[in-house]
């Protein structure tokens, strides 16, 4: 007879160990795209809590003595989760930052899709460049990284041992947002800087024959030349894929070292 029987100290350990994972898994990228059923989702979570509970996690139970305090340092593993896996979430935005910057030099910003992963209205543009760079990264084995870099947080960040430093969070937070500018326009400067040359030659045709309606005739060329520049731009994705790859890594860091 198969005896099913365990301590009740093993399913509160495993429950704040299933409590990361849960929230990483519902904010971070391929996880949590909206496509996904939450079943899977919740099924994906404990089958990864598993795994790190019987492989690498602490079996050291953290000193509470009511339901609250088990409550409180339930919401530090949320948060843990949470904090880790939107570190790698806001790195996807970079390429929607891209596609609005192209699709307003091109002429399409009026033009939007729903984009079911953010379950927002989105740009063209930015819709398939972030596709394109999660195809990327996922065939790259990022997806596989994630999990690795969480079991790592259970030896870095034990249970019930988070020591959140605000200064590094929000000093994190800033060297991303200036990333974010630098990264966004190293992907539009191919589209920008044909678009601005030919506003420029576009301004001197208009000096030299005022006859000609350059308006009506830039709005056709801009969005020719701009999704001709954007077919050829597309070669580049691979290395705009390593740009937020490298990003991913670097915040998922500076966000564990602002939580020891």
């Amino acid at each position: 007879m198969v005896d099913l029987s365990f301590p009740l100290s093993e399913l509160e350990l495993f429950l704040l160990v299933f409590m990361r994972i849960a929230s990483f898994v519902f904010v971070a990228p391929f996880f949590s795209t909206r496509g996904v059923p939450n079943n899977i989702k919740i099924a994906f979570s404990i089958f990864v809590s598993y795994l790190i509970y019987v492989s690498g996690a602490p079996h050291e139970l953290p000193e509470y003595g009511t339901v609250f305090g088990y409550a409180v340092v339930v919401l530090k593993e949320v948060s843990v989760g949470l904090l880790i896996g939107l570190g790698a979430q806001l790195c996807t935005s970079i390429v929607l930052f891209a596609g609005r910057i192209i699709d307003m030099e091109v002429g399409l910003s009026m033009a939007s899709v729903f984009d079911p992963a953010t379950n927002e209205q989105a740009s063209i543009t930015g819709v398939m460049l972030q596709y394109g760079t999660l195809l990327i990264l996922y065939i790259s084995g990022l997806h596989r990284f994630f999990i690795e870099a969480l079991k790592e947080t259970y030896t870095l960040i034990p249970i019930a041992g988070v020591n959140f430093d605000l200064e590094k969070l929000l000093s994190s937070l800033i060297d991303f947002l200036s990333d974010y500018i630098s990264i966004g326009f190293r992907i539009c400067l191919p589209v920008f800087a044909c678009i601005t040359l030919m506003n420029v030659v576009l301004g001197l045709l208009a000096k030299l024959a005022p006859q000609m309606n350059m308006f009506s005739v830039g709005i056709q060329l801009k969005l020719l030349v701009g999704l001709g520049v954007l077919v050829l731009a597309v070669t580049m994705l691979p290395t705009v894929t390593d740009y937020i790859a490298t990003q991913m890594r670097r915040m998922i860091v500076s966000m564990v070292e602002g939580m020891m």
